[in-house]
């Protein structure tokens, strides 16, 4: 554990992390390790639930690890060690009138606190004293010592104020020291007052403790120990309940480092606007906005790194060390569920089970071990690892470019193939060019800005960046002479494959711009469409639903005309159903029904603005089933899935108005002179319809007669599971209401 520990903490160094350490482990209730044991995607279901509540935080308590081992040992503990775990455990019975959502709620709630260890909780104030009030003897105790307080103050005040004492005395303060009640007194105080001397000011001048109160102290000194005598006695007696629930004890306290690490973390993210992201199965790495916590005003990240190696080149100053602690803090951060600056929409981040970072010059004198021979013990580790990720920063270093190129291209390659990822930079344009055809190896190039002659801090995929050594110098101060010499000193044909590198970077930087300035382009016009299709269905349902109000209209007249004709003269009937007409004659302004589509049983089609699958063909008729109800609609009602409903191929005159397409819903349906099998077809197909088109009331008309069509729509009606409540019209009208 301290082995894992201590690697933990030199990788933390490494990355530059352990700031972003110390500033998290300020929101822990008490010091631990970052790491979490256990299912990190059963930690994240609980991160995510506690993030979104409020909730109290939770106390600062000591570890306790020495104090369950003493428990075990039967040992008495200390008043504060008990209320350590006093303090940890009421925390928990806060927590239990919290409204937590699951698995918090559950997790929480099947804590049961013994009700031993709760009458141990009473006996103590919120300040970590025991409660007087509980114990007579106790409080009496508490009472007296408060009183003879009292009159120790009492006593020095009327000293520090008597004319007697007056010329010695420096002030007429009463002054604590060792503990003490005392005055300050100048030199010649015992003609004045007998006492004795506590200490010696810097001054010269004494603390003294007048003989007048020596029994008062003395007093106090007595009543004290009686107060130890008792809270010893509560201190042994609640050590014998807590060696009797040990187990539980460990439990809650093993329980509260799970829920501290929680709450930190939630905590954190709040404070710094941070987000989590759950590490995935597979390797690779994607960053989108991302930001080291070292630097402070960050220049975000967005990358993606797929492949087995990445190989970051480029010009000096300009990032490739940023970006490569970047990659393996994401991986860190990541991995023990803390957050970090990124849009984590767009983040994914794979687990790897050890993180390296080769980065420090390794050379030690002590132990006789240049450059290139510590990074060399350091790749040789690298072998006996599995499923890990490792960072090289400056892989070059230490020795010959050209052997080094070779070197580590095989060494690269081996340790790729044991399922080693690495991210690498490198001034070597030649270990570039070796490594450049593999499919495995992902080429990053640092930017750098010509004009302003400073690095961007961003960077390419998939090209060769430039070192630009000269004007990196040119920039920190070096003479410009001095730099036009090196430059002929490195030669014409070197600077100009520097030319052709940067020529090709800054070509692929401007295509990818445009690209992305075309898709861009692209989702804005996706995005106008998709408004437009939503417009398309409001203006449809906002037509279905005027036809629906006209048909409704249509039927309310048609009844009253009805009930008119029964109880009124035949004039007030004849009106109403003109009313009704006029309605129907509204509602019979739309376009000529199409012609009938030619389709098969099987086909997917599409009614209204519903998907559906044609099962059979009945003459101008078709059965269909929307949902998994089954419906009987009109054919010409129907078009392929995708495809427009062909349309009358009759001409009609121009004219300058809008038509719109019938729902075909009405809200009752005639079966007066049907034969059964006619009639429950046509309910059948009638109801399906309402239902599709969302009415809540329709009306059956079977007339009175003999009764046979009355009670085949009550044995039909009774049998169907959208039937919420029919029943007969008063009046003896011969109409069924249905409720669906």
């Amino acid at each position: 554990m301290r082995s894992q520990e201590k690697s933990e903490t030199s990788i933390v160094q490494k990355l530059d992390l352990d700031g972003y350490i110390g500033q998290f482990k300020h929101f822990l209730a008490r010091d631990k390790s970052v790491a979490m044991q256990g299912d990190i995607n059963q930690h994240y279901r609980y991160i995510q639930a506690l993030s979104s509540v409020q909730f109290p935080p939770p106390p600062n308590v000591p570890v306790l690890d020495k104090e369950l081992a003493r428990i075990h040992l039967q040992a008495v503990l200390s008043l504060e060690e008990i209320y350590a775990f006093v303090k940890m455990i009421s925390y928990f019975n806060t927590l239990h009138s919290q409204h937590f959502p699951e698995p918090l709620h559950a997790w929480i709630h099947a804590i049961e606190i013994p009700d031993e260890i709760r009458e141990v909780m009473a006996y103590f104030t919120h300040e970590g004293e025991l409660n007087a009030e509980r114990d007579p003897e106790l409080y009496s105790l508490e009472r007296a010592i408060k009183q003879n307080k009292s009159e120790i103050k009492e006593t020095l005040y009327k000293l520090a104020h008597s004319s007697k004492l007056q010329p010695y005395l420096v002030d007429t303060q009463v002054h604590f020291n060792g503990g003490e009640e005392t005055l300050l007194v100048r030199g010649g105080f015992n003609h004045a007052i007998k006492a004795s001397v506590v200490a010696r000011s810097t001054a010269g001048f004494f603390y003294i403790i007048p003989q007048s109160i020596t029994h008062l102290k003395e007093k106090e000194s007595a009543l004290l120990s009686h107060k130890e005598e008792i809270i010893y006695k509560y201190c042994k007696r609640f050590s014998a309940v807590f060696f009797a629930w040990e187990r539980f004890l460990a439990f809650i306290n093993k329980e509260y480092d799970r829920f501290d690490h929680y709450q930190a973390r939630v905590s954190f993210a709040r404070a710094r606007e941070y987000e989590f992201v759950l590490p995935s199965k597979k390797k690779g790495i994607k960053l989108h906005d991302f930001a080291h916590p070292a630097i402070e005003n960050p220049v975000p990240i967005s990358i993606n790194f797929s492949k087995r190696i990445m190989l970051v080149t480029g010009v000096n100053a300009g990032g490739k060390t940023m970006l490569l602690k970047s990659m393996l803090s994401a991986v860190y951060l990541s991995k023990y569920l803390l957050p970090f600056r990124c849009d984590a929409a767009k983040t994914e981040v794979g687990h790897y089970r050890h993180i390296e970072a080769v980065i420090d010059d390794p050379q030690s004198v002590k132990n006789d071990i240049s450059t290139f021979a510590g990074r060399m013990q350091e790749f040789a580790t690298l072998f006996s690892k599995e499923d890990a990720i490792v960072g090289v920063d400056e892989i070059e270093l230490g020795t010959d470019s050209d052997e080094a190129a070779s070197l580590f291209r095989v060494m690269l390659d081996a340790l790729a193939y044991k399922g080693i990822s690495f991210v690498v930079t490198t001034h070597h344009k030649r270990l570039a060019a070796l490594m450049a055809a593999d499919e495995e190896v992902e080429l990053i190039a640092a930017l750098y800005d010509e004009e302003r002659r400073v690095p961007t801090y961003t960077f390419l995929q998939g090209s060769i960046g430039k070192s630009y050594a000269f004007e990196t110098a040119q920039r920190y101060g070096i003479p410009v002479s001095i730099v036009a010499k090196a430059k002929e000193v490195y030669g014409e044909d070197k600077e100009n494959l520097n030319e052709l590198i940067e020529k090709s970077t800054s070509l692929e930087r401007e295509l990818r711009l445009k690209i992305a300035k075309v898709d861009e382009e692209l989702h804005s016009v996706e995005r106008s469409k998709e408004k437009l299709k939503a417009e398309e269905f409001r203006l449809q349902e906002s037509h279905r639903k005027a036809l629906a109000t006209l048909e409704n209209r249509y039927n309310a007249a048609t009844k009253k005309a009805r009930e008119a004709l029964k109880v009124q003269e035949s004039t007030e009937g004849r009106r109403l159903l003109n009313v009704a007409h006029q309605h129907k004659a509204l509602k019979q302004k739309e376009v000529k029904p199409s012609e009938p589509i030619p389709l098969k049983e099987g086909d997917k089609v599409k009614y209204r603005s519903h998907k559906a699958e044609l099962l059979t063909l009945h003459g101008s008729d078709a059965t269909i089933t929307v949902d998994g109800l089954k419906m009987r609609v009109p054919l010409s009602q129907l078009k392929r899935s995708g495809d427009v409903p062909l349309q009358s191929t009759q001409s009609k005159p121009k004219e300058s108005k809008v038509t719109v397409e019938k729902t075909g819903a009405a809200v009752s349906v005639k079966l007066l002179g049907m034969y059964a099998d006619e009639a429950l077809d046509t309910i059948d197909k009638f109801l399906s319809d309402a239902l599709v088109n969302g009415l809540h009331e329709v009306q059956i008309i079977h007339g009175t007669g003999g009764g046979v069509l009355s009670k085949l729509v009550a044995e039909y009606l009774k049998k169907h599971p959208k039937i919420a409540k029919f029943y007969k019209m008063p009046g003896n009208l011969g109409i069924t209401v249905v409720e669906l």
